[in-house]
């Protein structure tokens, strides 16, 4: 695998600078699109009860349109993103956001349930151009200032989680359900223009067949074990991440807070703090601190889960944990990104797929197991899984410098 470097790009002529290398309203378009497009992926978890009325389903079979968006996307992070590599970016993203706007519309204008599982499906497969931006953006920055421009892109990522649920809350609740797939299409829409326009070319970094594309995607998790690594360190804490937020629904709109879905919508903005941190974690990354924050981060994780344990009266105490837990899994993910895109830059959308999904599985797994535990345990249950997944990928993480000493006692510090 060719270690050359990643920017073949035509720029744009006379465009300012900042002292990173790449223009402060081009990383803030990055940011934005990130969040934008990861938003169609949570936009129907507040809705769901109201779906289930209108095209008569039970509830468990509403919830399989979560399912289907989560699934297509980690088919869109397996299949499309390593297509990042292959054909130039901008072309890709474009056509990617187009698809996108034309599912999303069939979304709002389904007429049965299996038309809007399809639908999600195809959108959801075709919303990883986040994960394709991100990239986009380590390839553009110098290496001395990537890790920073990769965190204040990732914030954007981590904000469209979060605050998804709450605009989906509010206009269903203004303008009904279509509403928000029918927006949603507008934006895409809007953001495919913007990104054509905006993005400079950004010329494939491989010519080798789209099948030798997936069958190295493979190899690469054999060739660097640090992939698989941080990998499973952001699974552990996307799966506490989804675990929180999957259940603390239940505990906001039980009998001892009776918050209504909009009330919850509202509070999801509380997480929203814990973006804040990503710029901060990239800077730790350009010093070279990665290993000692990654400990930290998941010693801070779990206290959070122990915090919200504790305090499951206190919407205070509640609130405090959800935003600590925020930032912990904003650093973890900002200091994998930048350990992986570090191993080779030459394929660093195809490092990504297998990071990505790695992890979106982790958080696929954690929102079931939450569910699982709220109803058989209550809010006890879930936050000591919460904490317990942290606690593991900080047991793992003590095992790392001793398995790198073994291989290489020469090898830097990830």
């Amino acid at each position: 695998m060719s270690a050359s470097p990643d920017v073949h790009s035509t720029r744009r002529p006379a465009t300012a600078k900042s002292p990173h290398g790449v223009p402060g309203w081009l990383v803030a378009l990055l940011a934005v699109a990130s969040g934008m497009t990861v938003a169609n992926l949570y936009y129907a978890q507040p809705l769901l009860s109201s779906l289930s009325g209108v095209f008569h389903t039970s509830t468990a079979t509403a919830g399989a349109l979560i399912t289907l968006t989560q699934v297509g996307y980690v088919i869109g992070m397996l299949f499309l993103v390593p297509l990042g590599d292959r054909l130039e970016k901008r072309n890709l993203i474009t056509v990617l956001l187009a698809i996108t706007t034309l599912a999303l519309v069939a979304a709002g204008l389904a007429t049965s349930f299996p038309m809007l599982l399809i639908a999600s499906l195809v959108s959801g497969a075709t919303s990883v151009v986040a994960q394709i931006l991100v990239p986009f953006a380590a390839g553009l920055a110098p290496d001395h200032a990537r890790g920073r421009i990769v965190g204040q892109v990732m914030s954007g990522l981590l904000t469209g989680i979060l605050l998804s649920r709450t605009l989906s809350s509010l206009v269903s609740d203004l303008a009904g359900w279509r509403a928000v797939f029918l927006g949603s299409a507008g934006l895409m829409a809007l953001l495919a223009v913007a990104l054509r326009v905006a993005l400079p070319q950004h010329a494939p970094t491989t010519t080798i067949p789209y099948h030798h594309v997936l069958r190295s995607t493979v190899r690469l998790v054999r060739t660097h074990p640090a992939l698989l690594r941080r990998g499973l360190y952001q699974a552990a804490m996307f799966g506490a991440f989804s675990a929180f937020w999957t259940t603390v629904s239940f505990v906001l709109t039980g009998p001892g807070f009776h918050y209504s879905q909009v009330g919850v919508g509202v509070f999801a903005l509380v997480g929203a703090a814990g973006a804040a941190v990503a710029p901060f974690a990239g800077h730790w990354a350009d010093r070279g601190l990665v290993r000692p924050i990654t400990g930290i981060a998941f010693v801070v994780a779990a206290l959070a889960f122990a915090l919200a344990g504790f305090g499951g009266h206190s919407i205070l105490l509640i609130a405090l944990a959800a935003i600590l837990i925020d930032m912990a899994v904003q650093i973890t993910l900002v200091l994998g990104q930048h350990t992986v895109y570090q191993l080779d830059p030459a394929a660093r959308a195809r490092l990504n797929s297998v990071f990505i999904a790695v992890f979106f599985v982790g958080g696929a797994i954690g929102s079931q197991l939450g569910s699982v535990l709220y109803h058989a345990g209550g809010w006890t249950a879930v936050t000591a899984l919460g904490a317990a997944l942290p606690l593991t990928a900080l047991l793992y993480w003590a095992t790392e410098r001793r398995q790198r000493a073994s291989a290489n006692p020469s090898a830097a510090r990830l």
